[in-house]
């Protein structure tokens, strides 16, 4: 009668058990990297198996809430966008949102995040930055480009001093990895793909001048000029 109470008070034990555990980090304060109770501690005051709480730890350790390894209890986790990363890939590969409108999103989130780095990097975060974007242009193949321009972007956007955009930038990450390559090949002369990298020259140097306006407007450009030309 038990299980059958919990189970009507609000979904699966499991579920129950990682709501828990969440509550517990949030009630206690917790930080990234502090130390959890172990699974018996919390299957106890659960009045629950330990494996259901092994498999709630599991769930919770899937979306990097808490980081478990062998021979040592669990942790908080980090914050990491790959997780929305997967939800975003997952989401396009159903059709449940378009290549088009994950890309309107992005284009809103760099141009934001290219002027808050402009005004607000660090000489260390300009540096990062602009060596990116020379090694883009010094490239000799699309791996290498690729490899580079998501390096760049990110980079922006750790320079915004917004933990929260810098998470949502790197979940594009997978996308990034197939979305360049077409672009690029919609670049049919030296040319034109000369003026991809040189853009992206441009806007580093905007954000080591410190001049947010520019590097919107070109931030807003390279969208126009590049990954436009595959939606």
């Amino acid at each position: 009668m038990k299980t059958m109470d919990r189970l009507e008070e609000g979904g699966s034990l499991v579920d129950r058990a990682v709501r828990r555990v969440r509550e517990h980090m949030r009630d206690q304060d917790m930080k990234v990297g502090d130390t959890l109770p172990g699974e018996g501690q919390f299957a106890t005051e659960l009045g629950v198996s330990r494996a259901v709480m092994r498999e709630a730890f599991g769930a919770l350790a899937a979306l990097r809430l808490i980081d478990v390894a062998n021979g040592r209890r669990a942790r908080v986790g980090a914050i990491d966008g790959s997780v929305m990363g997967t939800s975003i890939d997952h989401a396009v590969a159903t059709a449940q949102v378009s290549v088009a409108e994950v890309w309107d999103v992005r284009r809103t989130l760099e141009l934001r995040t290219a002027e808050l780095a402009a005004r607000d990097r660090s000489d260390a975060d300009a540096a990062i930055i602009q060596t990116a974007a020379e090694a883009m242009a010094s490239a000799t193949n699309i791996a290498d480009i690729t490899r580079h321009d998501i390096v760049f972007h990110q980079a922006i956007a750790r320079a915004s001093g917004n933990a929260l955009f810098l998470q949502v930038v790197r979940s594009f990450e997978p996308m990034m990895t197939i979305a360049i390559p077409a672009a690029w090949e919609t670049r049919h002369t030296e040319e034109a793909r000369s003026i991809v990298l040189k853009r992206h020259v441009e806007i580093a140097f905007a954000i080591g001048d410190r001049d947010a306006i520019a590097a919107n407007a070109l931030m807003d450009a390279h969208f126009d000029q590049s990954i436009g030309a595959v939606l």
